[in-house]
């Protein structure tokens, strides 16, 4: 059965991830659309740089067309927000785009995006689940990407510059150019550096640029921006006194940012001090939104700045869905997805890599001052994660203890409360946290704590540990 996760749909490329899957797939959204009333509609198409993602968007085309729907084909390796802002400003119903995002070279995927360019939520992706269970191969229809082509009925466009001009319109582009910044990019083999080295030459930076070439097994790493994937970068920013290496995963909707000592900045300092940079220095007002594995150091500063920050489960549609409802400043989670007012409604690593480069320009400090200042007023706390592989046995049998269960160790100190609406969250009473759950997007159970004191969070993460014998 094809299941949509956190992220979208992703599998093992001819594994699950097949010609045959994709169809159905496609075929499961074109039932939906025609039970909205969308018949004939128009719908995005795009592709990163993935092993089969070309040919994948192709088979995706040309069911569309076969189902009687339009397409717009984004007609080269495009940054998944290239997507999402190609639905919302076309005003389109839908959008797809072939990716596994920071997934391991193994994998591709789908994404689905709805009216707005956003995430397509767990009701929308319930209901192409229920539409493809329904469907055998046999029932798919399809017509040649060449004759859609041809017929017009499949239209290939590359909207990179009405997106990037968006990015450009809302940045300060004069206080940038001023700054002169030296920047050291690294899309890690992904689709990020046309739009984004763009952006930052347009703002007359001073840009060099690493692991630029069009690798399907992304130079044989994750193609997720970490402290570990990202040393080469680290290494070039100090060899080469940048001012800010800025990288981006697979699919460029996550960030990842190295500061001008070389020091790797996690993506908690990021939102943080992003947001702290737009109400302080930008004088925007507005809540924030994390989700539930992110930094409450975050909540810190939106309370010192008579602000809210909430608390949404894993998934950035959710995050999205919150911002809508309470007209945040900005929304993200700790492993770089972020977006903020204003732009479009998902993750984009190019736009919060703009907003990086002013907000240096603007306060005219580097990245490990500006952190410094957040810290010296609303303290540090250490944040710390663990991830393990998971069986689909060990996993089946796990899950319904940690979601619903009572299991929870004992881990001596005084539990406020506990969550577990998205695996089960452990609030202690002096301000720390411990999270168990289930990855959506890979086979892992990933944990993540928070404390005052690197002791403190590791012990919480023992505990886990210890109680489910990992």
């Amino acid at each position: 059965m094809i299941r949509f996760g956190t992220g979208g749909w992703r599998a093992i490329i001819a594994d699950e991830f097949t010609k045959e899957n994709i169809r159905l797939l496609t075929a499961g959204l074109c039932r939906l659309m025609e039970k909205e009333g969308l018949a004939g509609a128009t719908v995005c198409v795009g592709y990163d740089r993935r092993f089969l993602a070309k040919e994948s968007a192709h088979w995706v085309a040309e069911v569309l067309v076969g189902s009687g729907f339009r397409v717009v084909m984004i007609n080269r390796s495009s940054p998944t927000p290239l997507i999402m802002f190609t639905v919302k400003t076309r005003g389109l119903p839908y959008g797809m785009m072939v990716t596994a995002s920071h997934n391991p070279a193994i994998y591709n995927g789908i994404k689905v995006f709805t009216a707005g360019g956003r995430d397509a939520d767990e009701t929308v992706t319930g209901r192409i689940e229920a539409e493809i269970a329904q469907l055998t191969p046999a029932d798919v229809r399809s017509v040649d990407y060449d004759e859609a082509v041809a017929r017009g009925l499949v239209s290939e466009e590359n909207p990179a510059n009405q997106y990037i001009d968006s990015i450009l319109s809302m940045v300060n582009t004069d206080a940038i150019k001023a700054a002169q910044l030296k920047i050291a990019l690294d899309p890690m083999y992904g689709v990020s550096e046309t739009s984004l080295k763009t952006v930052l030459m347009t703002c007359r930076c001073d840009v060099s640029v690493i692991h630029d070439r069009h690798d399907t097994l992304f130079g044989g790493k994750l193609p997720a921006p970490n402290a570990t994937t990202l040393i080469p970068l680290s290494h070039f920013v100090t060899d080469n006194h940048c001012n800010l290496g800025i990288a981006t995963d697979g699919d460029a909707d996550r960030l990842g940012v190295i500061d001008e000592q070389g020091n790797f900045v996690h993506p908690n300092a990021l939102l943080t001090l992003l947001y702290y940079y737009l109400v302080k220095y930008r004088g925007w007002t507005g809540p924030c939104v994390r989700n539930n594995s992110t930094t409450h150091l975050l909540d810190r500063v939106a309370a010192g700045l008579g602000q809210t920050c909430y608390e949404v489960p894993v998934g950035f549609k959710y995050v999205s869905a919150k911002m809508a409802e309470t007209d945040a400043v900005i929304g993200g989670e700790s492993s770089g997805g972020l977006t903020v007012r204003g732009h479009i409604s998902g993750k984009d690593g190019i736009y919060a890599a703009s907003l990086l480069a002013e907000m240096l320009a603007v306060t005219g400090k580097p990245l490990s001052a500006l952190y410094r200042e957040i810290t010296e007023q609303y303290g540090e706390l250490v944040y710390l994660e663990a991830d393990f592989t998971m069986s689909q046995a060990r996993k089946d049998e796990l899950r319904a203890q940690i979601y619903e269960g009572t299991l929870c160790p004992d881990f001596g100190r005084e539990i406020e409360r506990v969550a577990r609406g998205d695996g089960c969250k452990v609030y202690f009473a002096d301000g720390s946290w411990v999270i168990c759950r289930f990855s959506g997007t890979e086979p892992l159970l990933r944990m993540a704590a928070e404390a005052e004191t690197r002791e403190a969070a590791q012990s919480s993460i023992d505990a886990w540990r210890a109680l489910l014998a990992l």
